[in-house]
C-alpha cells in the first residue's frame, strides 16, 4: 500500500523496538478461568470482515470527515480560528481529522504487536486463548483505519510524541502484566474515549461505523485486561505495586498530552505556542481531555491499581470524579452503539429492495 499520503517520509518516522520478552508454554490445557473463556467464546463468535460489514461506497467530504460541528476543532474559537478564512478553516478540519485517525491507526499496530506479545508471554493458557482472537481483531482495526485515511482521507500523519514514548515502553517491557497495562487498560481504554465522541458526533455514516465497529471490539479488550490483573495485582508486593502505579502515573500524563495535535499546528504553518496555549487552557479542550479518563479511573480501580500516587495524579487532572463510573454499563453501551448501526444499515438495505421491487 502506498504510503505518499503522509505528511512525512515513514523512513524518517519508523522505528524498531528492542526486547527481552520471554516465551512461556503451558500444558494445562483443561484448567481456565471461566470469565476470560467465555470472554474468549465472545471473541471468536464477534469476528467481523472490514470489506463486508462497512460501505466504503459512502463518500467522505475532506472538508469535514465526519460532518460534524466547527465547534470540535480543537482551536475552535480561538483568535487564530478567527482569523482564518472558510477555505483555511475546511482545510484544518480535514488535516485534525487526519491527524487524529492517524494516531488512532499507529496505536491500533501497537495493539497488534502487544496482543501477539501477550500470546507469547502470558502464563495461563485461558488468556493465551482470548489473546490469539484479539490479534485478529487488531489487524482488522488497522486495515479499517489505513483504508479510511488512504482511500478518503488521502491524508496521513506520524505517529505521535508521547503514543510512541508509550508504546516503546510498553513492547519493550519484559514484564507480561506490563503489556497489559499499558495497552489494554491504559492505551484502549483512553482510545475507546476518544473513538466514542466521533461515534457520537459524526454525521457521515462511514465515519461513524469505523469508530463505532472497532469499538465494539476493543470493550471486549479491556475486559480482558481486567479480569486478568484483577487476579494478578492483588498478589504484588508493596514495591511491584508502586513501580505499576508510577507507570500508570507517566503513561496518563502522556496519554493526556497526545491530543494537543502540535504536528497539526506546525504543518499547517498556524502559530504552534498560540495554538498550544490554547488547546491547553480552553474548557471545552479540558473537559475533552477529562473525558478521555472515564474507562480508565474505574479500570485502575478495580484491578487494585488505586495508591496514593494514583489519586493524586488523577485529583491533579481533575479525573478523580469518575471513581464511581460503571464500567460494566459503559462498554455494554459500546456494544449496543455498534448493534444498532448494523441494525439501521439492514433497514436501510431493506428499504432499498423494496423501493426498486415497487
Amino acid at each position: 500500500m502506498t504510503t505518499r499520503v503522509y505528511t512525512l517520509p515513514v523512513e524518517q518516522t519508523s522505528w524498531n523496538v528492542p526486547g527481552g520478552a520471554e516465551t512461556v508454554f503451558n500444558w494445562e490445557y483443561d484448567e481456565g478461568r471461566d470469565k476470560l473463556l467465555n470472554l474468549y467464546e465472545k471473541g471468536k463468535n464477534k469476528q467481523w470482515n472490514s470489506r463486508e460489514r462497512i460501505d466504503w461506497s459512502i463518500e467522505v467530504d475532506q472538508d469535514n470527515p465526519i460532518g460534524g460541528p466547527e465547534v470540535y476543532v480543537p482551536i475552535y474559537g480561538s483568535p487564530t480560528w478567527e482569523k482564518m478564512g472558510e477555505r483555511d478553516r475546511a482545510q484544518l478540519m480535514h488535516h485534525t481529522s487526519a491527524w487524529q485517525f492517524s494516531q488512532f491507526l499507529h496505536g491500533e499496530q501497537g495493539a497488534l504487536i502487544c496482543a501477539a506479545k501477550i500470546v507469547q508471554t502470558v502464563p495461563d493458557i485461558d488468556s493465551k486463548f482470548y489473546a490469539a482472537t484479539q490479534v485478529v481483531d487488531e489487524a482488522r482495526h488497522v486495515e479499517t483505519y489505513s483504508r479510511f485515511l488512504h482511500e478518503k482521507l488521502e491524508l496521513a500523519y506520524p505517529i505521535n510524541a508521547n503514543l510512541k514514548a508509550l508504546l516503546n515502553d510498553v513492547v519493550s517491557d519484559a514484564r507480561w502484566d506490563l503489556t497489559y497495562l499499558g495497552m489494554q487498560v491504559l492505551i484502549e481504554g483512553l482510545a475507546l474515549a476518544a473513538f466514542g465522541l466521533i461515534r457520537d458526533v459524526a454525521e457521515n455514516p462511514l465515519a461513524r461505523a469505523v469508530n463505532a465497529y472497532v469499538m465494539e471490539d476493543e470493550a471486549r479488550h479491556v475486559a480482558f485486561g481486567r479480569l486478568a490483573l484483577r487476579d494478578v495485582y492483588p498478589q504484588l508486593t508493596q514495591k511491584e505495586r508502586d513501580e505499576r502505579e508510577e507507570f500508570c502515573v507517566e503513561a496518563c500524563y502522556l496519554m493526556r498530552d497526545r491530543f494537543l495535535a502540535e504536528e497539526v499546528w506546525d504543518r499547517l504553518g498556524l502559530p504552534t505556542d498560540e495554538c498550544l496555549d490554547y488547546v491547553r487552557d480552553c474548557e471545552a479542550q479540558v473537559q475533552f481531555r477529562s473525558l478521555l479518563f472515564t474507562r480508565i479511573v474505574p479500570t485502575l480501580r478495580d484491578i487494585g491499581l488505586f495508591g496514593d500516587r494514583v489519586r493524586n495524579a488523577f485529583a491533579d487532572m481533575g479525573v478523580l470524579g469518575y471513581t464511581s463510573v460503571d464500567i460494566e454499563n459503559v462498554m455494554a453501551d459500546d456494544e449496543r452503539a455498534a448493534s444498532e448501526i448494523d441494525a439501521g444499515r439492514v433497514r436501510q438495505v431493506e428499504e432499498t429492495i423494496a423501493a426498486g421491487a415497487a
